[in-house]
């Protein structure tokens, strides 16, 4: 990691990696966290495999829902790792996203409590991942991850 250019961020889950890998892996379960609650999300394309599209929309009120992300998974290792950017789309066009583009890698490890959760996500520039802090990065992806918890541990 370079603390110049990346942000982290640690759990422990309270679930098996495979409960974990699921929740990301499966369109239904990753709607029911992806988002910041009380906000809804949809997904639109989940293809989990390198290349693959993660194409997202999400809503405030459930009815109306506007893009999200829309990124291509760069690596997939099952029940391990998980790496997507949105500085290409889903149809593996060269995007320019809005606030920042970012290339964010997700792994599962073994823990005694469960599964050891951990992302980081790399930007291109100090700038880019100060914006991308000063936007609350720790809050957003913070409340997602504890979100995909309470998922996972009640499903395990």
């Amino acid at each position: 990691m370079n603390p110049d250019l990346d942000l982290a961020l640690d759990r422990v889950i309270r679930a098996p990696r495979a409960t974990v890998w699921q929740a990301w892996t499966d369109p239904s379960r990753l709607e029911r966290w992806w988002i910041p609650t009380p906000s809804h999300c949809r997904v639109d394309r989940l293809d989990v495999r390198p290349g693959g599209a993660f194409v997202t929309r999400f809503s405030n009120d459930g009815a109306e829902f506007v893009p999200h992300l829309n990124a291509c998974f760069l690596a997939v290792d099952e029940l391990e790792r998980i790496v997507f950017t949105n500085a290409v789309d889903g149809t593996w066009a060269p995007a320019t996203p809005d606030p920042v583009a970012m290339t964010a890698e997700i792994t599962l490890g073994d823990h005694p409590d469960g599964t050891d959760y951990r992302i980081v996500v790399r930007h291109a520039d100090p700038e880019s991942r100060a914006r991308h802090e000063k936007l609350g990065f720790a809050e957003g992806w913070g409340t997602v991850a504890a979100q995909l918890a309470e998922l996972a541990e009640a499903t395990a």
